[in-house]
């Protein structure tokens, strides 16, 4: 026996291995490699390679390996290509293939010899059927036919000699007799998915089974089938193997994923007793020495481990002594390990005179969750939240935003949720357009100064016309931004308005002009001082000054705003006291976008208009990020999932993780399915923009039935048998005419019926009424 870990490297990854009887040698086969290993004391030594010859061919290619427990000599493979392949050892040749047999159509998965017959070899294939070869006489002497797509593996089992278990695809177990070939003798369901692999307990009558539903699962078979231990794992497992003399433990691996082989004890099926993490990749095969403390392991890796039970890590020991449970009222307990420090002399003596009470370790404890709070209602009335289910039901989550929130928040409102609905009156605030059409961005075109001169049907500065009249234009609108009262109206287009001001004095534009009104935002405010440009495509003007001294436009392009000359009296022309620009250091004669200077020639000044900063509108979507955060925290999910459907496009600005947004949603699903909302929970997923989310409702349901005639699975049809095309395959096993219509069945047997004629049986009766002996308890 070796006394630590130890392995090998081979050339290509193995499928399978096997022990001798006397557990000193080891075989491993695989599609490229085929080898015996010695076990020594601390390292494997290559025995004999199987892989040669002149002609290498699929024959070599393994999917499993067995050892003749009785004959040493003699080995058996299940090749790809669905040949069984028998070799003797004791070949004087190099090549040790004694017999071939070509029975199978299909890839053979799974060989094993009988353990008290050296001479039955038994078979199971990706055809669906099984064969018992004789090695005597070299022939395969019966033929199984499971009526299932694939036989993954067949055990012999070591208490009833003529006895022999097969796994299939399909989840369910067959129990044959060697003696009775044409049918099994016990047949149930096990698994909801394809079963891998299958191992009989040696010292009780226990049959474990592994399935890709990430499950083991213990049967005991002393009577009708029950399972009485479920191991839940973390992926698909592929490999089982029960623990010689230790009888609630058995080790497994997995077929994706998880890369370790764990032992578990089935008493405690939620936590490995045991691990073994050496492989770097997907385990194979698993073979016990015969000795509960050492056992071997293939992996993809293309290593071979020999694995010591001492070296294993103990992920029970390192798990967290915790333990949580949820009341029906919504309060919760929990446990939790407390380590409370030993008093020393000094302090058991303090104790005793202050009579101190002693510091408590009581590891139970109890909180009030928020549960409680979610499902308490009136006194009068029961716990079901109605309010949730108010809201789920009639809330409306797609077409415009306001008329979403309108619809929502007076739902909330009659719900009794006050505060949910002020938050869809505040969504609708944040996010309606306060401009109506004025601010829709895409349907307005940037305004140039060609469009301004266009439209008042003035020249600009520095053309032939007199810079005076510029000049007294400009300070009109000047005095129109201080807030003074201007001296008439001034008017552009067709329509005359009266004005005591010369015409000279009427027109003015400037380079200017076009660089604070691209500075300025579309904004409506009431107007404080009129200040019409005129009809045209150019939307009327006001200008005011707010306290910090910068300008606020407000544009209209709905109304045009005129102000008569008699509203206000006039007012005396305002003096500029501005010295003269020479005395301005920075002084330009230069005009540009930026920076208008003006010369008067009687009154010299200089008037600088830097570029006025936009003022940037309030962006509502920080507060509706903390708003929907918040309602997620204190566990309105409901409203946190609503609000992100209904923004629709709008949510793409929200700086929230896509991974939190689709944990808000599959909370909300989840609710939803607790107080069975299914159409609640379609429409929220028809309505989901992340694919995980959206691609819920397009997963299938897989349910097995059985022709009536040939017990062989419906494939392709619900309705139409494969094998032996019968139109009866859809008999009532009570009045035995075919069923037009709804058909009831058992998933355990196959066989059903009427609905009516079904439910009337089972009023009395636990049996199939076919008197295949099968309970039909869940009918």
């Amino acid at each position: 026996m070796t006394s630590k870990t130890s392995f090998v490297t081979q050339e290509g990854p193995a499928n399978a291995l096997a022990l001798n009887k006397d557990n000193s040698q080891v075989v491993i086969a695989g599609r490229n490699v085929f080898k015996i290993f010695t076990l020594l004391e601390d390292r494997f030594e290559e025995f004999c390679n199987l892989r040669v010859g002149k002609n290498l061919n699929l024959n070599f290619s393994c999917n499993d390996v067995a050892w003749n427990l009785i004959e040493d000599h003699m080995l058996a493979t299940a090749a790809t290509n669905g040949a069984v392949v028998v070799w003797n050892l004791n070949r004087p040749s190099r090549s040790k293939q004694e017999h071939v047999f070509v029975d199978h159509k299909r890839t053979v998965n799974k060989v094993s010899f009988h353990m008290s017959e050296p001479m039955w070899l038994i078979s199971g294939s990706q055809d669906g059927t099984m064969k018992c070869f004789d090695l005597r006489i070299k022939e395969a002497t019966r033929t199984f036919y499971s009526n299932t797509e694939s036989v993954r593996d067949v055990q012999f089992s070591p208490h009833q000699a003529h006895t022999f278990a097969a796994v299939s695809e399909n989840g369910h177990v067959q129990l044959w007799d060697l003696r009775r070939p044409d049918k099994y003798f016990q047949h149930f369901t096990a698994h909801s998915g394809p079963i891998f692999a299958c191992d009989w307990h040696p010292e009780t009558t226990w049959l474990a089974t592994a399935s890709r539903d990430k499950t083991i699962k213990v049967w005991d078979l002393t009577a009708k089938p029950s399972c009485d231990y479920t191991i839940n794992t973390i992926a698909s497992v592929g490999g089982i193997k029960w623990r010689p003399q230790r009888k609630y433990h058995i080790a497994s691996c997995a077929l994706v994923v998880d890369f370790s082989i764990n032992v578990w004890d089935i008493r405690r099926p939620y936590i490995p007793f045991a691990s073994f993490n050496e492989h770097k990749d997907v385990p194979t095969g698993i073979a016990w020495r015969g000795d509960p403390q050492s056992f071997l392991s293939t992996s993809r890796d293309c290593t071979l481990y020999h694995h010591v039970f001492q070296d294993a890590t103990r992920p029970a020991s390192k798990a967290n002594p915790q333990g949580i449970a949820l009341s029906t009222k919504g309060d919760i307990a929990y446990a939790c390990k407390a380590s409370v420090s030993t008093p020393t002399g000094v302090e058991q003596l303090t104790n005793r005179i202050m009579r101190k009470t002693p510091v408590s370790n009581d590891t139970f404890c109890q909180a009030s969750s928020w549960m409680h709070t979610f499902t308490a209602q009136t006194p009068n009335t029961n716990r079901e939240p109605k309010w949730f289910k108010l809201c789920a039901e009639n809330y409306v989550l797609s077409g415009r935003l306001n008329e979403i929130c309108d619809h929502n928040s007076l739902v909330a409102s009659n719900a009794g949720r006050n505060d949910v609905s002020t938050i869809w009156s505040i969504i609708k605030t944040c996010f309606e357009n306060p401009l109506g059409n004025s601010n829709n961005n895409a349907q307005r075109r940037p305004v140039s100064e060609q469009d301004v001169v266009n439209t008042l049907n003035l020249p600009c500065i520095g053309t032939n016309n007199d810079q005076s009249t510029a000049v007294s234009g400009f300070e009109n609108d000047v005095k129109s931004l201080q807030g003074e009262t201007v001296p008439g109206i001034v008017s552009g287009g067709d329509d005359e308005t009266e004005t005591d001001e010369p015409p000279e004095n009427q027109n003015f534009t400037g380079p200017f002009l076009s660089s604070y009104r691209r500075s300025l935002p579309s904004y409506k405010r009431q107007p404080k001082g009129d200040f019409s440009f005129g009809e045209g495509e150019l939307e009327p003007l006001t200008i005011d000054y707010n306290s910090s001294g910068y300008i606020e436009n407000m544009i209209n392009n709905d109304n045009d705003w005129s102000l008569p000359k008699e509203a206000f009296p006039l007012r005396h022309e305002i003096q500029n006291r501005s010295p003269p620009p020479e005395q301005f250091p920075n002084h330009s004669p230069d005009l540009n976008d930026d920076s208008v200077s003006i010369m008067v020639e009687d009154q010299p000044c200089q008037l600088i208009v830097t570029s006025v900063p936009k003022p940037t509108f309030w962006d509502p979507t920080s507060l509706v990020e903390d708003a929907l955060r918040h309602h997620a925290n204190i566990k309105d999910i409901q409203t946190a999932a609503c609000v992100l459907v209904a923004l629709g496009n709008r949510r793409k600005d929200l700086n929230i993780e896509m991974a939190l947004q689709e944990h808000w949603l599959l909370e909300y699903l989840d609710m939803l399915g607790r107080f069975k909302l299914w159409e609640v929970s379609t429409r929220i997923i028809q309505l989901a923009w992340i694919p995980s989310v959206s691609q819920l409702n397009q997963q299938s349901t897989t349910i097995h039935a059985c022709c009536s005639s040939c017990t062989k699975p419906l494939q392709r049809s619900a309705w139409l048998c494969d094998r032996c095309h019968s139109s009866k395959h859809a008999l009532c096993s009570i009045c035995h005419q075919v069923v037009r219509g709804i058909y009831a069945w058992c998933q355990g047997c196959t066989h059903g019926g009427h609905v009516n004629h079904m439910s009337e049986w089972f009023n009395s009766n636990k049996q199939c009424p076919t008197g295949c002996g099968h309970m039909c308890e869940y009918i």
